[in-house]
């Protein structure tokens, strides 16, 4: 047995994962502006309160010495007002909310992103790898006119070599499976969410969609619609390829779709959140597996251009969007979405460009975040809570309000206001700390 280190240090994944959770913990969400307004204001407003306090009592004490009341209890306004759970309030739920988020692999990328999450009703998923394994397989061969399957396969194959797409991974590894050589692609291209081509052995070779191929004047690609309907109604992905101007054939890819996905959408429904899927599939593929998955919405043969057009379509909607994809293709519709979820199975390009990475790649972990966030975001509103009720509370008592209705003897001790104000510190902490706990999926 032989283990290859091909990162070491900062270099590799874990580092990177510790990096980006400290980095989260760090940052500030919007809803802090609230405390930080608050905070800015309040220690004028408390040494305002102690004077106040200080000229009340030494003015109209009802007992003596009246300067020594009039300083125990400006005092004790001092002592008992706590900036410190204002401060703490949002800050402690953000780093054990982002941590909790890791423990269950989810990595947040930024405070604001849980703010944002807990507000998203729409979330656009892609098929390959978000919704399916993206671990696609080649199931099924079917050459036209004169071509062989081990000539289709070959030719397709070869120029898939250098693509990053699944489907291409997929042409591949099928190839490699019935142990065919793969001769080397020269003037390699690739047009996005259209298909790819090059030189192979003095053809050229293109592999793609339908589209594609007719877009480069390749002809004879309706006597094969019957059969690629066929194919597409039962899920798959359809692939053609021209060798040399002339139709050579199909090519049938099988993405299972992952065991978790039906009960993650089930799931979001039941939180009030519509799934919209946005594929570059056909409209037939694309329908079979929204129809199995009952997703609220299918928009099918869409290019990476217009992911990022239906995106946008849908905030001008008032829709708060997230959305979900893995690959290249992705990125720009991740980074135009209020919040992008990249899979952590998919190229370091959509990670970059998303606010939210799912390290286990499952669709699940889109719950977990979504409740994550709702749960942080509570519980901050929680903390804030406590710390407005506690100082709007415990400054007056301090202050000796209820003095004149039951006497000297409610009067605030400024040991007793140490206390209190140490316990509304903790009380935001251990508040915060159940997040730590706290169920994400049901």
């Amino acid at each position: 047995f032989e283990m290859t280190a091909e990162k070491v240090g900062e270099d590799t994944v874990l580092s990177q994962i510790v990096n980006m959770v400290a980095e989260a913990q760090r940052s500030r969400a919007p809803i802090q502006r609230v405390a930080d307004t608050v905070a800015g204001y309040f220690v004028p407003a408390v040494v305002l309160a102690a004077a106040i306090t200080f000229v009340a009592w030494a003015l109209f004490s009802p007992a003596e010495p009246r300067l020594a009341y009039a300083l125990v209890n400006s005092v004790a306004v001092l002592i008992v007002a706590c900036p410190c759970a204002l401060g703490l309030a949002t800050p402690m739920s953000i780093m054990v909310g982002v941590g909790r988020g890791a423990k269950e692999g989810v990595l947040i990328k930024e405070a604001q992103v849980l703010e944002i999450l807990e507000e998203v009703d729409t979330i656009v998923v892609d098929k390959t790898g978000t919704l399916t394994e993206g671990r696609p397989k080649l199931t099924e061969l079917v050459p036209a006119g004169d071509f062989s399957e081990e000539a289709l396969l070959k030719s397709a194959a070869a120029v898939e070599q250098n693509s990053e797409h699944p489907l291409g991974r997929a042409l591949v590894e099928g190839a490699r499976e019935r142990e065919i050589d793969l001769p080397k692609v020269g003037d390699f291209d690739s047009t996005t969410g259209g298909g790819v081509e090059g030189n192979v052995e003095g053809k050229r070779v293109l592999v793609g969609k339908k589209g594609f191929l007719e877009g480069n004047g390749i002809e004879g690609l309706s006597e094969s619609d019957e059969k690629a309907e066929e194919l597409q109604g039962e899920g798959r992905t359809v692939i053609y390829v021209a060798i040399d101007g002339a139709f050579a054939g199909l090519l049938a890819v099988a993405d299972p779709i992952k065991e978790s996905t039906e009960e993650a959408i089930k799931a979001l429904h039941d939180l009030g959140i519509k799934v919209m899927m946005v594929t570059g599939d056909n409209e037939k593929t694309a329908s079979a597996v929204a129809k199995k998955l009952n997703i609220d919405r299918v928009e099918a043969g869409v290019s990476p251009q217009d992911k990022n057009e239906r995106v946008k379509a849908l905030k001008k909607e008032g829709r708060k969007v997230a959305m979900a994809g893995d690959g290249i293709n992705d990125a720009p519709a991740l980074a135009e979405a209020d919040v992008g979820i990249a899979m952590g199975t998919g190229t370091d390009v959509a990670i970059e460009s998303a606010g939210v990475t799912l390290v286990k790649g499952d669709l699940r972990g889109i719950l977990k975040a979504v409740q994550l966030s709702r749960r942080t975001m509570r519980n901050i509103r929680q903390n804030l809570f406590f710390a407005f009720f506690y100082n709007s509370v415990g400054i007056p008592i301090a202050a000796g309000v209820l003095v004149p209705f039951l006497g000297l003897a409610w009067l605030l001790n400024p040991m007793i206001a140490g206390a209190a104000m140490s316990m509304s510190s903790v009380s935001v902490i251990g508040n915060a700390l159940r997040l730590r706990t706290v169920k994400l999926t049901k």
